[in-house]
């Protein structure tokens, strides 16, 4: 099995740097093969459950010869009807083994992300917020016992 034991995103280089972005990618693939160890065969819609979390939705939207698109997210129940969030869309290389977060959807609604994205509007800054909040949920994931395999 892939651990990224060794894989400290915020040790391994300057955070919110060029090569710690990568190595931060390169934390996201392995943590997503953890959770979707047939990530390179895979296809169509699939649900994680485990007692104790949120069903854990996935839906392979792309797949090309070296890329996978994939969406992850919790459907949650509110008074207000279902609620999708997070809701992210994930493109994994395999040839390079990276995995960055493409889009976070509603990331707007909630207010100190906001705040974030006024005060942080340069390109390397976007993509090594949303691949942290990628990095830590994989992990969640996995600490919560989910495993995404063909149906």
């Amino acid at each position: 099995m892939l651990l990224d034991s060794y894989l400290v995103p915020e040790t391994i280089a300057k955070p919110r740097s060029f090569v710690g972005l990568m190595a931060l990618y390169e934390s996201n693939y392995l943590r997503l093969l953890q959770l979707i160890p047939e990530l390179d065969r895979l296809d169509g819609c699939f649900r994680s459950r485990v007692a104790g979390d949120c069903d854990l939705h996935v839906e392979i939207i792309e797949r090309c010869r070296y890329t996978v698109t994939l969406s992850l997210t919790y459907h949650l129940e509110t008074d207000d009807g279902l609620l999708v969030d997070p809701d992210m869309t994930v493109r994994a290389y395999l040839d390079g083994q990276l995995a960055e977060v493409m889009a976070v959807g509603n990331c707007e609604r909630h207010g100190r992300l906001r705040e974030l994205v006024r005060e942080h509007r340069k390109e390397l800054d976007r993509r090594w917020r949303r691949n942290i909040v990628l990095n830590k949920w994989l992990d969640y994931l996995s600490d919560q016992g989910h495993l995404v395999l063909e149906r």
